[in-house]
């Protein structure tokens, strides 16, 4: 009997039957089984909980002070009172809480398998990217070149360990400009001088023979010019005495025809050129040429007559008598190929 002179409600044996724990072992399915398993320590304390409820619901407070109680069910057209229904919201609020720290321990068990399945995988991955430098490094030593060692070296000295960066001697390396110097054709050196020349003489004839191959002229055009050069200049290069200004450039004599210069003592003043210009061999041949080439029927005229078209000359039959040297000469560097 309690304090208040209510009598205690009698225990009824089949309100066990209301329990949300009534469950016998023998019924539970293997899956709950399993899942508590995973759950691990958090499951079992959790499921200390669920078992030890009916202690700590007994001792809910209900609406009149008093301490909750199990209460037998109540029979047909039985009236419950404010104690009963009292004793009842309480006992669905426990379950309510029971069941959020159910779902919040299995959410948690399920986000640790996830993060561990992560982790997994990014070991994986780092062990594929450690095989893979180790495989990319093994290639390179692969083809790495084999060090050199000098044979005159003897076994254990410095100069016969091979070092990592050690390379073909640059002496032995061919640069460009050295291949390019094995595979140029080399230029004909040009003959031997003829017809009583000297080298500087043939030097010179080389120029004239060059410059009109290059415009175009045949063999006869080259006789031509050459003969004119051994009539006007001695085929030197010749500066002026009355003309200082020839003297700054490069000559090898020195006339006194006015101020005729060069190879063909061509003059300034009447239009052939710039002094500096008629000093150059090659210019002064252009020159020549250019003028024969003006002339009708150059080709089919005597020499002496083609020359003193072009140069005016006060002695016109003196170019015949070296006809026959100039044709020597040009033959000589046609012969050699230039």
């Amino acid at each position: 009997m309690r304090d208040d002179g209510t009598l205690d409600d009698k225990p009824d044996p089949d309100a066990v039957a209301d329990r949300s724990d009534a469950t016998l072992s023998s019924e539970r399915s293997p899956t709950t089984i399993a899942s508590g398993a995973r759950l691990g320590g958090r499951r079992n304390s959790l499921a200390d909980l669920i078992r030890t409820r009916s202690g700590w619901l007994r001792d809910l407070p209900t609406p009149n002070g008093s301490a909750a109680r199990p209460a037998a069910a109540g029979g047909p057209g039985e009236r419950v009172g404010p104690a009963g229904r009292g004793r009842r919201a309480g006992a669905v609020v426990a379950v309510g809480v029971v069941c959020c720290l159910a779902l919040a321990a299995l959410a948690q068990a399920r986000q640790e398998a996830a993060d561990t399945g992560r982790a997994g995988a990014l070991a994986a991955d780092a062990g594929l990217d450690r095989r893979a430098a180790a495989e990319v490094a093994a290639r390179s030593l692969e083809r790495a070149p084999a060090p050199t060692v000098s044979p005159s070296a003897p076994p254990g000295s410095p100069s016969a360990t091979a070092s990592p960066s050690a390379t073909a001697s640059p002496s032995v390396t061919a640069t460009p400009s050295a291949a390019r110097k094995r595979t140029a054709p080399k230029r004909p050196a040009g003959p031997a001088p003829v017809a009583g020349l000297t080298k500087a003489q043939m030097a010179n004839a080389k120029v004239i023979v060059r410059t009109g191959r290059e415009l175009g002229f045949p063999r006869r055009g080259l006789v031509i010019a050459v003969a004119t050069a051994m009539q006007e200049s001695n085929l030197y290069n010749l500066a002026s005495g009355v003309l200082p200004e020839s003297q700054e450039y490069p000559h090898q004599g020195v006339g006194w025809d006015h101020d005729s210069v060069g190879l063909f003592q061509q003059r300034a003043s009447s239009g052939w050129g710039e002094v500096g210009q008629l000093m150059d061999p090659e210019f002064a041949t252009r020159q020549f040429l250019t003028a024969l080439a003006e002339i009708p029927g150059w080709e089919e005229l005597p020499l002496t007559v083609a020359a003193q078209s072009v140069q005016i000359s006060a002695y016109p039959d003196l170019y015949a008598q070296h006809e026959w040297r100039a044709a020597e000469v040009v033959d000589a560097f046609l012969s050699a190929g230039m």
